[in-house]
This record gives structure tokens, sequence and C-alpha cells, in this order.
């Protein structure tokens, strides 16, 4: 019998209270709430594509800026993914999606190898991109700090390459953060042709 890929995380800072309920083997199903209404909006997408089962629950001071909140659920986020997978057995390991976004003429690759290091590009762009603010003060900086906190602890190389931009920061977000969970659902994913750890090291 397969054994359940989900975590529970939990994480209390004098800035923010956060948990993260993670299922890899999902479905899509999420239930969001960190008063980030934007960053909502990116983790639901994020579960619906990468078909991973998500609930975030998170309250920190907002009052202050969105920092806290934003990176202390990329750290729960991340130690859930950690924890869930465990040793690794039987994964894909690598993963990469090219996302375009409509009529914006956006354009983002991420690739992912769960590689037990954690290496991050900071969001790579090919041309010029302008950070703008969405509603609520989101921007690209902001999912940079994410991302980091992510890999952080859940230690995996992670390059997000913006190929082309438009005008439209909210499709470019939008597209980083589909194309994430795309690439981490193929590297998470069992492979019945794989035997044991996915390396010569014998581990992750």
């Amino acid at each position: 019998m397969k054994k359940a890929r989900k975590a529970s995380v939990r994480r209390k800072t004098g800035e923010t209270s956060v948990s993260v309920n993670l299922n890899i083997d999902g479905k899509g199903n999420s239930k969001i709430k960190t008063g980030i209404a934007f960053l909502d909006h990116m983790l639901t997408l994020f579960a619906k594509h990468g078909l991973f089962d998500l609930e975030i629950k998170a309250k920190g001071d907002l009052e202050v800026d969105l920092h806290h909140t934003n990176e202390d659920v990329g750290i729960c986020l991340g130690q859930a993914f950690a924890k869930a997978l465990g040793n690794k057995q039987g994964i894909r390991r690598f993963g990469e999606k090219t996302i375009p976004m409509d009529e914006a003429l956006v354009n983002v690759r991420v690739a992912v190898d769960i590689s037990g290091r954690p290496f991050f590009n900071n969001i790579k762009s090919e041309r010029p991109c302008e950070d703008k603010d969405v509603q609520g003060g989101y921007n690209l900086e902001y999912t940079r700090h994410f991302f980091q906190a992510v890999i952080n602890n859940f230690p995996i190389t992670l390059h997000i390459s913006i190929l082309e931009a438009s005008s439209d920061m909210h499709h470019l977000l939008e597209a980083i953060f589909k194309a994430a969970a795309k690439a981490l659902d193929e590297a998470t994913r069992i492979d019945p042709r794989v035997k044991g750890i996915p390396s010569t090291k014998g581990r992750l």
C-alpha cells in the first residue's frame, strides 16, 4: 500500500501564525487564507495546477508590511513539501514547464531539481522587466522572497526564467506560480520505473 504523501506544519512567531496542510497526491483542492488577497489567488492557482490539496491559514502583522506573512507562508510550504516527500524514493526528481499567458505576451519557464541542495536563480528575466505592484501591493520582489523562503526549507534547485513579459504584472506572477506548480508536480510524481532514490549517491 502506497504511503500517503501528506504533511502538516505549524509556525508561530511574534510576527505571524501560520498553518499548512499539504497532500502532494491530491486533486487540486485548496482553502487559502493568508490575509494577502493576491497571494491567496496565486496559491489557489498553484494548488489547482499542481494537483496538490492545500490548506493554508495565516495571520500576520500586515499593518507593518506584507513581508513577514509572505515569507513565513513560504517557509511553512517548503517545510510541508520536505516533510511530505520524506526520503524521496521513486520520484522523477526533475520537472520543467513553460507557461504562456494569453494576450499579455508573458512567457515563463520553471525548472526544478529535487536535489537536496538549495539554489534559486532569483527569477531571471531575459529582457528588461519593470516591477509593478498589483492589487494590495504584491509584486515581483515579494514573489522572489516567497520562493526563496520555500527553497530554504525544501532544498531544491529552482530556476524561474521570464522569457517574455508585458506590463501586465498580474499575468506575469500568475504564469510564475502556474509554471512552478506544474514543474513541481512533474518532479514529485512517482515513476514506477524508478527504484529507490533517484541519485547515484543513494540519497537526496
